[in-house]
Parts: C-alpha cells; sequence; structure tokens
C-alpha cells in the first residue's frame, strides 16, 4: 500500500493585512471557508496538511505513534472524513473520477429538496416517467396516481426509484434544468470532480463523480433536516394503486441488517449504489461517543456484491478508533469558492446607502482617499449645521 506523508507548514501575516481584503486561494481556505454551520472547525495546533495531498494517487494518512493503520480495502477510491470539522483522516485516490451511481442521488436531494415543499400532492402523468433508464431501480411510481412530495423522496432514499427522480425533476423544472442546477450546486460546494449528465445516476458517457466529492454531498446532507430523516429512514410505506399501501426497505444493508450484512452501531445512513459500469458504490455516516464520521467506498475489486459495505465498516471502525491520533490529509472545506464581504462605509443618505450594496473591491490607495473623502464630507455636514443653527435662531 502506497503512503502518503506530508509535513507542518507555516506562515507569516503582517498587521496591515489584516485590514484590507485579500485574495484567498483554496489551499489557504482548507481551515474554514464553507458556508455549512460547523463547517471548518480545526482542533487546536493541529498541523496544517500539504494543500496537494489528496490530489496524490495512493493512501495518504498521517499518523501519529500509536495510531492503527489504516485497513487494506480493494475499493478503487475511499474516502474517511469528520462530517462536523470536515478534516479527512484518511484516503485513497480522493479525487479519482469514477461513475457515480445512485449516490449521485445524493446531490440530485441537495439540490431539488428546498424547491418543492414535501406536503404538496401530486398526480403523476405519463409524460414524467418516460425517459427511465432500462435496468432502473424503481419504487413503483404509477400514472395518474396523486402522491405526496415526501412519498417520492421517501422513493428516492429508500429505493432508489429512478421513477421518484424523474417526477421530482419534473416538479423542479425538468430533467435538463435539474442536471445544470446539480452542477451549479456541485461547484458551489467545493466538489469539482463531478459532472452531472443523469440526475439519477444512471451510467451516461462523460457522468463522473470522485469519494472526495460525494463525502462532500454526504456531509452536506446530514446538515439538512429532511434529508437526514429520509437518508436514515430504514422502512415505510409507499402508496400503492386504490388507496392501499406496501412496505419499501433501505437499500443500504449497513442500516437495514438485509441479505447477511450486520447493521452498523450508530450508522446515520445516507445512501448506496450500483450499475455495471460504476460498481458498487457507497456513502454511509455513523455516529459514536459524539464523533460522526462520513465514509466514502467506490467500486470494490474484490468480493461479491455486498463488499462494499464490509470495507465501510472496517473504514469506520478505524475512523473511530485513529480520530485523535492521526492529523488531517485535507479538508472537505478545502476546494469552497471563497467569498469576501466589505465592511459598509458610513450611510449619509439613500444614495450611499444604495451603493454599499455593490461589491467592493479594497485597496491601500483606495482605503486613503475614502478617508480624505470623510474627511472633506464631514467638514461640509458641520458648516451646513452651523448655518442651520444660525437661521433656526434669528
Amino acid at each position: 500500500m502506497k503512503i502518503g506523508y506530508s509535513f507542518r507548514t507555516a506562515a507569516a501575516a503582517c498587521a496591515l493585512c489584516t485590514s484590507v481584503l485579500l485574495p484567498v486561494s483554496p489551499a489557504a481556505a482548507s481551515g474554514g471557508t464553507g458556508t455549512d454551520p460547523g463547517a471548518g472547525h480545526r482542533s487546536a495546533g493541529a498541523p496544517l496538511p500539504q494543500p496537494a495531498l489528496l490530489q496524490r494517487e495512493g493512501t495518504q494518512v498521517r499518523l501519529r505513534p500509536g495510531a492503527p493503520q489504516v485497513p487494506e480495502v480493494s475499493a478503487l477510491s475511499w474516502l474517511v472524513a469528520d462530517a462536523d470539522t470536515g478534516e479527512v483522516l484518511a484516503a485513497h485516490d480522493a479525487h479519482r473520477k469514477l461513475a457515480p451511481a445512485s449516490t449521485l442521488k445524493t446531490l440530485f436531494a441537495l439540490t431539488v429538496l428546498p424547491a418543492v415543499p414535501a406536503s404538496v400532492r401530486h398526480t403523476v402523468s405519463r409524460r414524467e416517467l418516460a425517459g427511465i433508464g432500462e435496468g432502473s431501480s424503481l419504487v413503483g411510481v404509477v400514472p395518474g396516481q396523486t402522491y405526496r412530495v415526501s412519498d417520492l423522496w421517501r422513493g428516492v432514499f429508500l429505493n432508489s426509484g429512478n421513477d421518484a427522480v424523474h417526477v421530482l425533476a419534473e416538479l423542479n423544472g425538468g430533467w435538463e434544468h435539474t442536471a445544470r442546477q446539480m452542477q451549479a450546486k456541485a461547484r458551489s460546494l467545493g466538489a469539482l470532480d463531478t459532472h452531472v449528465v443523469s440526475p439519477d445516476g444512471y451510467d451516461a458517457d462523460g457522468q463522473v463523480s470522485s469519494a472526495y466529492d460525494l463525502a462532500v454531498f454526504g456531509r452536506a446532507g446530514l446538515r439538512n433536516p429532511d434529508f437526514a430523516r429520509y437518508c436514515s429512514t430504514a422502512h415505510a410505506s409507499f402508496p400503492g394503486t386504490n388507496g392501499t399501501m406496501y412496505q419499501i426497505a433501505n437499500t443500504n444493508r449497513l442500516l437495514t441488517g438485509a441479505n447477511g450484512v450486520k447493521p452498523y452501531p450508530g450508522l446515520i445512513g445516507i445512501k448506496n449504489g450500483y450499475t455495471s459500469h460504476a460498481g458498487n458504490t457507497l456513502i454511509a455516516a455513523a455516529r459514536r461517543d459524539g464523533r460522526t464520521l462520513v465514509v466514502t467506498v467506490m467500486n470494490p475489486q474484490q468480493g461479491g456484491g455486498l463488499q462494499v459495505y464490509e470495507e465501510a465498516r472496517a473504514l469506520l471502525d478505524w475512523g473511530f478508533e485513529a480520530a485523535d491520533r492521526v492529523d488531517p490529509v485535507g479538508s472537505l472545506d478545502a476546494l469552497r469558492p471563497v467569498t469576501h464581504t466589505a465592511r459598509p462605509a458610513a450611510r449619509t443618505d439613500a444614495r450611499s446607502e444604495q451603493a454599499s450594496d455593490r461589491p467592493a473591491t479594497a485597496a491601500l490607495a483606495g482605503a486613503a482617499g475614502l478617508g480624505a473623502a470623510g474627511l472633506s464630507i464631514g467638514l461640509a455636514l458641520a458648516s451646513l449645521r452651523r448655518r442651520s443653527n444660525r437661521i433656526t435662531r434669528g
């Protein structure tokens, strides 16, 4: 197994720079550029990893003395991260672009969940179910039947139903529109390896993601209450015809324990997937002793169809044991776009209030100019007040 290590780097900043907005590179932002609550918190004294460490091939881990060795797994790509801090504890070919299968439905949910309220009832048309890929997993959506949006989401998360995805995508503005929105959402989260072609994760030319990106999606999903509720549901009832209901079960075996897979203690859930091209893929999250880990496993090369769960189990076990005895090799926040909000200048009238909403560029020369202008304005206002006082008293 190829192991990569890096060393602590240090940077000095002048006091002057603290008052000026400067561009920040993704590498420098790895400690806390996320917009999700709780993102980017680093434990005191933790060494900062080299920015490009996760871009290297092979297994990357920074073991302290006494830390357990990373387990041998056969997946083409995998990653273990702390879901609260975003710190990546270990990874193997984290940015390798591979077909994601139905784990891409996590990005679909992040994109579409806010668009349509769960309580909305919708009667499905035959047109909305057109174009479903051959051999797709289905939950059993029927044309002419009325469903609540929450029913359709359970069909997505539990049965990985591509029929439910197609209907929700139409409610969101259409298939192509949803794919474009998903692409934009991925970029906004710093998931730069993902290219969306088919929102349901069905094999399509050029459709790829990575263990890193899938961990980003899984972590973001845990912060959405609806996402977290759906992905942790093991069993549910789904509407049938003529007012009947039937039971559906989550296909994530680490959650349900189906097919002889032992349920994982503390498992929160998230999403599994399979296609002939992608192989078996999985995003799994679990909580133990106040710590939440997210693990991604893509396309194990050994064992059968259940091997993905056993490799995820081994990585979760290692992560919980090693979390306080390794230094991070990267951050799930590292590639997010960096934005700055300039402090607005003092507002003197409606015009200046409108101007303060425009983007500002910080520079030393500009700051000096603003200071001189502010002094001139202040003197002029003082003169006007003195004149006003004389008129009032006269």
